[in-house]
């Protein structure tokens, strides 16, 4: 591991990483990806006349029942904020690595605002609506991950880098396409999206508790 200059004794010298971290936050970012589905589920299932094919999950996300949706995204916020944490933890590249690590932030808070301003899916034409703006940024930050994170992820196994760079390509793909849809089919093929997201944060959940349960330097 590397060494740090010892402060005073304070500390020692010696820095490690910490497996119950790693593992923590490597099972939070599953548990955000179940917790996202599991409230589009039961959203799909409450909120009355929605038809889960053609009405979009930000239908979900307003009205009545909006805080079903609502926790469930904070839950995939928090899991791709703390993928960002152990991704710092962790370093395992140059600049690209850092870049991706920024995009996880950028990509936690941007699903933490789409669930907080609660101003789409209701024609909401009051203030600032910015809920567009989010969705193209957060479109954006998803590619930025997966690439950039690719290569560092390599060095833990080179399967991991083929599951990033082939889940950037398909949602490079597929994102735009979503905004020339019929309205009758763009809900279900948003829940597609979603899907693919969840790929990168299960990947890197895995490549993190992996480190963790073999103690391996990559």
């Amino acid at each position: 591991m590397p060494r740090t200059t010892e402060t005073n004794s304070q500390m020692p010298a010696e820095v490690s990483e910490q497996p119950v971290l790693l593992r923590a936050l490597s099972f939070l970012g599953v548990f955000g990806c179940i917790a996202l589905a599991t409230s589009i589920l039961i959203s799909d299932f409450v909120v009355p006349n929605h038809d889960w094919i053609a009405d979009t999950i930000s239908d979900l996300g307003a009205g009545r029942y909006e805080f079903i949706v609502d926790m469930g995204l904070y839950a995939f916020a928090a899991a791709l904020i703390g993928l960002a944490v152990l991704a710092a933890h962790v370093h395992l590249g140059a600049w690209d690595w850092s870049v991706g690590i920024i995009a996880l932030i950028v990509f936690g808070l941007l699903v933490f605002l789409i669930g907080a301003r609660n101003e789409y899916g209701d024609n909401d034409s009051d203030g600032w609506v910015i809920h567009s703006y989010l969705v193209y940024a957060l479109g954006f930050t998803m590619t930025i991950a997966c690439f950039a994170l690719a290569r560092g992820a390599a060095r833990a196994s080179p399967r991991y880098r083929t599951v990033l760079i082939a889940t950037g390509i398909v949602w490079v793909a597929s994102s735009p396409v979503f905004f020339f849809l019929p309205t009758d089919i763009d809900g279900v093929y948003e829940r597609y999206l979603g899907a693919v997201s969840f790929v990168l944060v299960v990947t890197l959940s895995h490549l993190f508790y992996q480190r963790a349960k073999h103690g391996r330097a990559y």
